[in-house]
C-alpha cells in the first residue's frame, strides 16, 4: 500500500472538523418557519460561525449578540460578535454576559430566542453570582484546570458560582420561547455539561460543588464558601416551570466526527476501530492506546493492520511541571514514550477547535522515528512528560499542527495509524 501516513492523519483530522462545522450541521435543524423576529444570543468557540449561518438562513428580522474566543470571530452584519478569553475568563466575558442578560430581559410569550451554544461557553459567558468577583472565578478556574478535575466536575463548580449558567439564562428569557442549538464538546453529550448548561435544568447541587473543591484540595475565600452554602446558589432544577418553553437540540457530536474520520479511513483502505469518547489523565489514556497499538502490530488483535484507532472526548492533565502544552500534546508525548519507535505506527492528537489548551497549536504528529530523532536532539520523552512539556518536545521535531481557529469544537481527536508489515 503506497500512502503518506502523516498526510492521511491530517486528512482524518480535517474530516472530523468538517463534520462538526456549523456550515455543515446547523441549517437542517432550524425551524421550518424562519419568518418573523428572532433574538440570537450565543457563547462558545463556534458561536460566531453559527451566527453566520443564522444570518444566511433566517428570512425574518434578526438581531442579537454572541461571544466567542479571541480570534474565533466572524464578519456578521446583523448579529454582534464579541471576543473574550478562554479558558480563564476575563472582563470582556463578564461584560458581554451582562449584556446578554439585559438583551433577553422583559421578553413576552410572542418572542423567540435562538441560543447558539458550543464548547468554551463556560469561560466566555462569565457572570459571577452575587457577592462573587471575576477575580474569584479566575483563581478557582485556574486551580481547577491544573487539578485534573473532569469537565463535568469543573462545570458543576462553575454553575454554582454563576448568575447565568445552570439554567439561569433560560429563566431570564422566560416566558419567551428559547431554542438552543448545541455543538457538544463533552463525553456523553450531556446538555447540562456543555458550556455549563445555561438553558437546561441542572441536577447537580452546591454541596457537590463544595465536595469537588475539597476533593482537589482547592482553597476558596470564605465568602465563596459562604455563597455555596447559601440556598440561593442552587441552580434551576428539573421540572421548574421556567424551563417549559426552553428547547434543546444537539446538532453535532464527537461521535459524528469520529464516524466521518472512520469513513475517510475506509476509503483509504484502513479498517477503523472507534474507541469513542474518553476521559482520564492524558498520559494514562495514551498508555491504553499504546497497548492496543502494540497488540495490533505484533499479534493482529483486536484487528489486523492496516487499520486506524480513533478516539475523542476530553482528557485531563494534572500539571506538575513548568513546560508548555495542552492535553493533546501530553497524550502524544506519553504515547511516544510508551511505544519508543514501534515500527509502522503513526499518530495524531489534536483539539478540533484548533487550540490545544492555551497554546497556538491544535496538536501534534508522531511517527516511528520521533523517539529516536528527539533523543539525537538531547530530548528525553520521560523528562519532557515529567515537565508537562509536550509542546517543546514536538516543536523541536517540527511536528506541531498549527491550523489556527477552526470555529467549531467537538473536543479532542486522536488517530493512531498502524501499517502492514513491509514486504520482505
Amino acid at each position: 500500500m503506497s500512502i503518506d501516513p502523516q498526510r492521511l492523519l491530517r486528512e482524518l483530522f480535517a474530516a472530523a472538523i468538517d463534520a462538526a462545522h456549523p456550515r455543515q450541521v446547523l441549517a437542517d435543524h432550524l425551524p421550518a418557519d424562519r419568518s418573523g423576529r428572532v433574538i440570537v444570543i450565543g457563547a462558545g468557540k463556534a458561536a460566531a460561525a453559527m451566527a453566520e449561518v443564522i444570518e444566511h438562513e433566517w428570512q425574518g428580522e434578526v438581531s442579537g449578540l454572541v461571544v466567542t474566543r479571541y480570534e474565533h470571530g466572524a464578519a456578521c452584519r446583523k448579529i454582534e460578535v464579541v471576543e473574550a478569553a478562554h479558558p480563564v475568563p476575563d472582563d470582556a466575558g463578564e461584560r458581554v454576559a451582562r449584556r446578554v442578560l439585559e438583551l433577553v430581559s422583559g421578553l413576552s410569550e410572542e418572542d423567540r430566542v435562538i441560543f447558539l451554544l458550543s464548547g468554551g461557553g463556560s469561560s466566555l459567558l462569565a457572570l459571577p453570582a452575587e457577592g462573587i468577583t471575576l477575580k474569584d472565578k479566575q483563581a478557582i478556574n485556574k486551580a481547577l484546570l491544573k487539578s485534573g478535575a473532569t469537565i463535568g466536575e469543573m462545570n458543576c463548580v462553575r454553575k454554582h458560582l454563576s448568575a447565568i449558567k445552570g439554567g439561569r439564562l433560560a429563566k431570564a428569557c422566560w416566558p419567551a420561547s428559547v431554542y438552543t442549538y448545541a455543538i457538544s464538546d463533552v463525553p456523553g453529550d450531556e446538555a447540562t455539561v456543555i458550556a455549563s448548561g445555561p438553558t437546561v435544568a441542572d441536577p447537580t447541587t452546591s454541596a457537590e460543588a463544595l465536595a469537588i473543591l475539597a476533593r482537589y484540595q482547592i482553597e476558596v475565600p470564605a465568602h465563596v464558601r459562604a455563597w455555596l452554602q447559601d440556598p440561593r446558589s442552587e441552580t434551576v432544577k428539573p421540572g421548574d416551570p421556567v424551563l417549559s418553553r426552553s428547547h434543546f437540540q444537539l446538532i453535532a457530536t464527537p461521535q459524528q466526527s469520529l464516524e466521518a474520520a472512520a469513513e475517510k479511513a475506509r476509503a483509504a483502505g484502513f479498517t477503523p476501530l472507534i474507541l469513542g469518547d474518553l476521559e482520564g489523565e492524558s498520559r494514562e489514556v495514551a498508555k491504553v492506546h499504546a497497548g492496543i497499538a502494540r497488540q495490533v502490530r505484533l499479534h493482529g488483535q483486536p484487528l489486523k493492520a492496516p487499520c486506524v484507532i480513533l478516539s475523542g472526548g476530553e482528557t485531563t492533565v494534572t500539571v506538575r511541571g513548568n513546560g508548555r502544552g495542552g492535553r493533546n500534546a501530553e497524550f502524544l508525548l506519553s504515547l511516544t514514550e510508551s511505544l519508543q519507535g514501534l515500527p509502522g505506527v503513526y499518530a495524531l492528537a489534536g483539539d478540533t477547535d484548533g487550540i490545544d489548551g492555551s497554546e497556538d497549536n491544535a496538536g501534534a504528529l508522531m511517527s516511528p522515528d520521533s523517539y529516536a530523532r528527539a533523543a539525537r536532539l538531547g530530548l528525553n520523552a520521560r523528562d519532557a512528560l515529567d515537565n508537562n512539556d509536550g509542546y517543546g518536545y514536538f516543536a523541536a521535531l517540527d511536528a506541531l499542527i498549527v491550523s489556527g481557529p477552526t470555529r467549531t469544537n467537538v473536543n479532542d481527536f486522536r488517530a493512531i495509524l498502524i501499517l502492514e508489515d513491509p514486504a520482505p
